[in-house]
């Protein structure tokens, strides 16, 4: 027993140790990781849009990948930063940026990727007033609303993989714009990642609704959110290690059953 008790603690050490020599040199100020979060941040991903305190899905998920890679919580510091900022080629003021970004071959061409550390649901965010007038959790009956979109996020290639709308979607330039269309009766539904829409039509709408939802798993690419690194970042190996290792542990799932139930009430779309 005492054997098996110094042999777990050599090997706790040692992983230590390669955790904190990994991404020695590797980070923006030495001894310190800069994360980057959006300017607000939103719940879940966020709470209260006070990173700082660890609570939010991806708050929990950055001080997780932090203390894995070594650093403990008062060496991790905060900034903020647009997503269009974010996504730009060029020097970065962070280490890593985390505002549920999809991973995309066409963004991989300026920016670095983690590993994913969610793969997500996609959800039907509509109105009281479409569920009342007729519409169903099923692909036949979301063909024929009217969609709109984000044009600069992956919303409108999954709406031609998921759906194929009789009609082409409405775009607009942001997410905020595309829920102020739904409201104003300019467009009967848009997709969105699950959390996000359980806020939408919970907050932001005033009779938000979600009609359904996709499972993580349909269809050959479910949309991936990675942390986000300037392109050829030396940090990428240690970040990508830290996340495998809470994969493989169970403390991403962890994170996940906390901050993102998964039992949501959303029917599933058939």
């Amino acid at each position: 027993m005492k054997f098996w008790t110094t042999a777990a603690a050599l090997m706790l050490a040692s992983s230590a140790a390669y955790a904190d020599s990994c991404a020695t040199g590797k980070t923006l100020t030495d001894g310190m990781l800069t994360v980057a979060t959006g300017n607000p941040a939103y719940f879940p991903w966020v709470m209260d849009d006070a990173p700082e305190t660890g609570k939010g899905f991806e708050a929990a998920v950055a001080y997780a990948v932090a203390a894995e890679m070594g650093f403990d919580a008062d060496h991790v510091a905060w900034i903020r930063t647009s997503f269009d900022q974010a996504i730009q080629p060029g020097a970065k003021e962070f280490d890593v940026n985390m505002q549920q970004f999809s991973i995309t071959p066409e963004r991989e061409e300026m920016v670095d990727f983690s590993a994913p550390y969610y793969t997500s649901a996609m959800a039907v965010l509509t109105t009281k007033s479409v569920v009342e007038a007729g519409a169903t959790a099923d692909v036949a009956s979301l063909k024929s609303l009217i969609w709109g979109a984000d044009a600069n996020t992956t919303a409108v290639p999954m709406l031609g993989d998921l759906i194929a709308p009789e009609k082409s979607p409405l775009l607009y330039d942001d997410n905020a714009d595309v829920t102020a269309a739904m409201q104003a009766g300019q467009i009967d539904a848009a997709l969105f990642d699950l959390p996000t829409a359980l806020y939408l039509s919970a907050v932001v709408l005033n009779d938000g609704a979600l009609l359904g939802q996709f499972p993580a798993d349909r269809g050959e690419n479910p949309d991936q959110f990675g942390m986000l690194m300037e392109k050829g970042s030396p940090l990428k190996e240690c970040v990508d290690a830290a996340i495998t290792a809470l994969t493989e542990n169970g403390k991403l799932a962890e994170i996940e059953a906390e901050w993102l139930q998964a039992t949501t009430g959303v029917p599933l779309i058939k």
